[in-house]
């Protein structure tokens, strides 16, 4: 089973890998685990005033920065993975790895960091859950 865990540093994303971990047996033996960041483009008149480096650079350092927690918890635990990083509207992004990356589940935090937050879910998770072509764990 194709496993993609979104996480972006927040206490829901760590929830999310939270509960991976404690049932990854529900999984299957032979899970395959990627845990994606996604980083919010940037205005493109804001983008512009920068290098194509500065850019790149901005983005490499939030991916580092919300990436930390999600591999010190995998790795006490013991488990592989992969890591990917996607830049642009998160929900959607996340939703495009799921399908082009044949991932057989999203699993992934009720809420994030996210300014904006809907009533029961946050934003990011519900159009996650309105794009996404494969099944959505939401982890509380």
């Amino acid at each position: 089973m194709k496993i993609l865990i979104a996480v972006d540093g927040s206490a829901y994303s760590k929830k999310a890998i939270e509960y991976f971990k404690q049932h990854r047996k529900l999984f299957g033996e032979h899970t395959e685990l990627t845990i994606v960041n996604a980083q919010t483009s940037l205005p493109p008149h804001v983008a512009k005033r920068f290098s194509k480096a500065n850019v790149q650079t901005y983005y490499l350092d939030g991916y580092e920065k919300d990436m930390k927690p999600a591999r010190q918890a995998l790795k006490s635990a013991g488990l592989e993975y992969t890591e990917a990083l996607v830049v642009g509207h998160p929900g959607d992004e996340i939703a495009k790895l799921a399908t082009r990356g044949g991932f057989d589940m999203v699993v992934m935090g009720s809420h994030g960091r996210g300014l904006l937050r809907n009533l029961v879910l946050g934003s990011v998770a519900t159009r996650v859950l309105a794009a996404c072509k494969v099944p959505v764990l939401i982890v509380r």
